[in-house]
């Protein structure tokens, strides 16, 4: 069993390069997997291993400066979630494209998993997921309202065409783990919303505490690792990957006339061309012909 773990801080990190090496170093030593970013505003990112690969990981980042007070959430997984280490430098931890938005200034109101029903069941919220359209699609709150965004950085424009919409209500958002809203509900803020909340900890710390039978959860939740989605108890779901699209699928979906194992699924078959399904198919046969070799391939994982 592997232990997975999911952290973000906002901090500031004058040389976020400086810290890479030590880093990967020691994923590398520890047999961790993953995948962290590292910014002048902070740290983000998934990572996997036995729990004592992971507990060096997090003692590490935890002396990272500013970094002491580091929150995390944990959750398993039966085979390895993710096939490499990774530790990239990036402009921001999570891409919204808005210099004006520091989360390290001032955040939503933080809700309690265990106190979040009794806000969003409340005439006067709105419910907003924060999340890409292809995470909602397999599972959201009752009642929320969904951007339909593509990326997170679509998130600003959206609210400028629809904040009339929301006019004398409070607005309460949600996001996988968290991080997302940490920056949406500081861009509210500076909108002048008023009245601001979002779940503490996002709906992966939601479904680990809240009983499935007191739910207002419905369906899965689309996680960024081999597991694809997870539900109440953060169970792994039963979702796979298309690795053309990268959108989350069931197993029945592969019997669809628009899947073909690697290249298509009933999301994306008209998105692509010939030529980019032909590239799709010779990547596929490298990863069977890899993996006959008992090797591993960059492009194989859960739903291949």
């Amino acid at each position: 069993m592997y232990t997975v773990c999911a952290l973000y801080h906002f901090t500031r990190f004058p040389d976020p390069a400086a810290l890479k090496p030590a880093l990967l170093d020691l994923a590398l030593s520890q047999d961790v997997t993953g995948s962290l970013l590292l910014a002048q505003e902070g740290i983000n990112g998934t990572i996997a291993g036995s729990r004592a690969g992971i507990d060096a990981m997090l003692a590490h980042i935890r002396a990272l400066p500013g970094c002491a007070d580091l929150e995390w959430k944990e959750s398993t997984a039966s085979e390895p979630p993710f096939p490499r280490m990774k530790v990239k430098l990036k402009r921001e931890i999570v891409t919204m494209g808005q210099p004006d938005v520091d989360p390290k200034a001032r955040v939503g109101h933080y809700v309690e998993p265990q106190d979040w029903n009794d806000l969003i069941r409340s005439p006067d919220v709105a419910v907003i997921d924060t999340r890409n359209d292809y995470e909602v699609a397999i599972g959201t709150f009752e009642g929320a309202v969904d951007p339909h965004t593509e990326s997170f950085r679509d998130f600003p424009a959206w609210w400028e065409e629809n904040k009339q919409r929301f006019h004398n209500k409070r607005i309460a958002m949600f996001c996988t783990g968290g991080i997302r809203c940490e920056k949406s509900t500081n861009f509210l803020l500076g909108q002048g919303v008023e009245d601001v909340y979002h779940l503490k900890g996002g709906i992966l710390k939601y479904l680990e505490e809240v009983p499935q039978e007191d739910s207002s959860w419905e369906g899965e939740c689309f996680v960024f690792d081999g597991r694809v989605s997870v539900g109440h108890g953060l169970k792994e779901g039963p979702h796979l990957l298309c690795h053309a699209c990268r959108r989350p699928i069931l197993p029945q979906d592969r019997q669809r006339p628009e899947y073909e194992h690697g290249v298509s699924c009933h999301h994306c078959i008209g998105e692509t061309s010939e030529g980019d399904k032909a590239r799709f198919r010779e990547r596929q046969k490298q990863i069977e012909l890899a993996r006959k070799r008992g090797e591993s391939h960059m492009g194989g994982s859960r739903g291949v």
